[in-house]
């Protein structure tokens, strides 16, 4: 009974990759993270191909992901892991000094869970990994929506054809729209009168018709498609 109860303990570790050129940054985070009980780093890369190769190996629950390193940059390293199948279970928080960077626009485009600002205060990455290793998206939520928002108005002209959606039925655009405006499924429950139940139901739907990895996505394809409009709530 004891063995049990003691690798039910090591399965609740979360394992988390950390990728940054700088040895100074990756030492810092693997102290903080290390100095928690429930995670643990499982390795270490200085670029881009270096975390492909250790998320392969290791498979870790999160990844934290710099977005400029030299050979394979963290956008090109972000893509090749969520498009991976047998990694499925991995998510990559990207980690950037620069709040409204194109990078990492297209880091949430190519799956990452979220992003964080490498001046965070510590509590706020490891409350992070926890985050995200629970399967939620990391938006941040102001953060993220104002990159995307960004991002957005200034490449109005690229976005996506509407028509990719022609499978959504108005509920299901609907609930999409409020998913780019940021609530949680509790919120769009209660925004229209449905039960939390049925709110998941359509969120678990818009993952299954859009292709999307996770909420974070759902953000970005309903700005692209226009079901929310940069600066309007």
């Amino acid at each position: 009974m004891a063995g049990a109860r003691a690798s039910a303990d090591r399965r609740r570790v979360i394992s988390v990759a950390l990728a940054d050129d700088q040895a100074l940054v990756r030492a810092g985070f693997r102290a903080l993270i290390d100095a928690e009980a429930d995670i643990a780093v499982v390795g270490e890369a200085a670029d881009g191909e270096e975390a492909v190769a250790l998320v392969r190996r290791e498979r870790p629950d999160v990844v934290l992901m710099d977005v400029r390193m030299p050979r394979t940059d963290g956008l090109v390293a972000t893509g090749r892991i969520t498009a991976d199948p047998t990694l499925s279970r991995t998510r990559v928080i990207v980690l950037t000094t620069f709040e409204l960077d194109e990078y990492v626009f297209g880091a949430l485009k190519a799956g990452a869970a979220g992003f964080l600002l490498k001046d965070m205060e510590p509590a706020e990455l490891v409350e992070a990994v926890r985050v995200v290793a629970g399967g939620e998206a990391l938006l941040a939520p102001r953060h993220t929506r104002r990159l995307i928002e960004e991002f957005v108005a200034q490449t109005a002209g690229a976005r996506v054809d509407d028509a990719g959606l022609a499978e959504l039925t108005p509920r299901e655009r609907e609930v999409l729209a409020l998913v780019g405006q940021g609530l949680s499924n509790a919120e769009i429950a209660e925004r229209l009168v449905l039960s939390p139940l049925t709110a998941k139901t359509h969120v678990a739907r818009l993952f299954t018709k859009t292709g999307a990895r996770d909420r974070a996505q759902l953000v970005v394809t309903a700005y692209e498609s226009g079901l929310v409009v940069p600066g309007r709530r």
